[in-house]
């Protein structure tokens, strides 16, 4: 019987073999290549249908947090650390996705979310709603409906640019009131530690105090648009409100940041996350939102998970799973 067991050193020298036993007999020719391979990621967008709705992903860039141990609490550097390397992330720099969503609902075009904006708050790597919208084929003209899950900074300020200017200037806005009052709060502005609140606070008064006669504030459980229901889910923020999207019988969550991370705040969903208002009670609308989705198999759409942020959770032990839905390349039926 052959011994099959192979070992790196095996299979490098295995490889080596091959690409000597290649060249025998060849003679060397001139390299081929005329410029440098190109490093640039393409802008990126991703369609896909939800019944008879029509949805189309659209990246704000990537939002890279930086240190984990900053953002997620409760629990050791080092156990964090272990749980990135364990799913070959960096233990060093979390990264999240922006997976803004476009839903064609056959009555309404609506936009969940808006980005960065113009903000170089996080670095280069975001603001690229505008660009991928172009590239998507969509005008923002079109949009009638802009719905925002609560009032954080990469959420409600692509909603103006830098010079006060609608980038969506036929939709009406969407928000919770609770959030709404709580990030357009001037007092807020002389606390004496406001950490990121300040800015934030800033951020949302500039995107949002503008087009106060065009925002609507939303109701939980109101299907305030055919086929999209409104579920309050606090402790993020105040009001930070998910999305039910139901057609021809099939419902999906938009879960925004009701939970932030793929792998953290799944296996360990009752883990802090820093930028929560309420850490506590967001820890617990996290776990009841986890478990209602993985008991009904409903498939979800996560505002920060890895591109195009769609798929499947199930329970895992004392926390969940994500599986991420395979990407349909292919032209769509109409």
């Amino acid at each position: 019987m052959h011994d099959l067991t192979l070992t790196r050193r095996n299979v490098m020298l295995g490889a080596a073999a091959v690409a000597g036993a290649s060249t025998v007999g060849l003679k060397a020719g001139p390299a081929l290549a005329k410029e440098p391979m190109a490093m640039e990621q393409v802008p990126y967008f991703y369609r896909f249908k939800h019944g008879s709705m029509r949805g189309t992903v659209i990246s704000d860039g990537i939002l890279p947090l930086g240190d984990p141990s900053g953002a997620f609490l409760g629990v050791s550097k080092e156990e964090v650390g272990q749980m990135l390397t364990r799913n070959f992330l960096d233990p060093t720099n979390v990264i999240l996705e922006q997976n803004i969503l476009v839903l064609d609902t056959g009555s309404n075009v609506v936009l969940f979310d808006t980005g960065m904006g113009e903000s170089p708050m996080f670095g280069p790597t975001t603001g690229k709603m505008m660009q991928n919208l172009e590239v998507a084929g969509i005008d923002p003209a079109s949009i009638d409906t802009v719905l925002c899950t609560h009032g954080h900074c990469d959420h409600v300020w692509g909603i103006m640019t830098d010079d006060g200017k609608r980038n969506f200037p036929n939709a009406q806005i969407y928000i919770s009131q609770a959030d709404f009052d709580f990030w357009t709060d001037e007092d807020k502005l002389s606390v004496t530690d406001p950490g990121f609140i300040k800015p934030f606070v800033e951020g949302a008064r500039k995107n949002l105090l503008p087009n106060r006669d065009r925002i609507v504030f939303l109701k939980d459980g109101e299907e305030f648009l055919p086929g999209i229901q409104a579920m309050a889910t606090p402790g993020h923020t105040v009001g930070h409100t998910m999305f039910l999207l139901t057609s021809d019988g099939q419902t999906m969550a938009a879960i925004g940041d009701t939970t932030h991370h793929q792998v953290l705040l799944m296996e360990r969903p009752l883990m802090e996350f820093a930028y929560d208002t309420n850490p506590q009670q967001s820890a617990q609308t996290r776990y009841r939102v986890l478990d209602m989705i993985a008991s009904e198999r409903m498939p979800l759409i996560a505002y920060h998970f890895p591109w195009p942020g769609i798929g499947h959770i199930a329970k895992r032990g004392e926390g969940f799973e994500y599986y991420p839905a395979p990407m349909v390349m292919q032209e769509l039926p109409g």
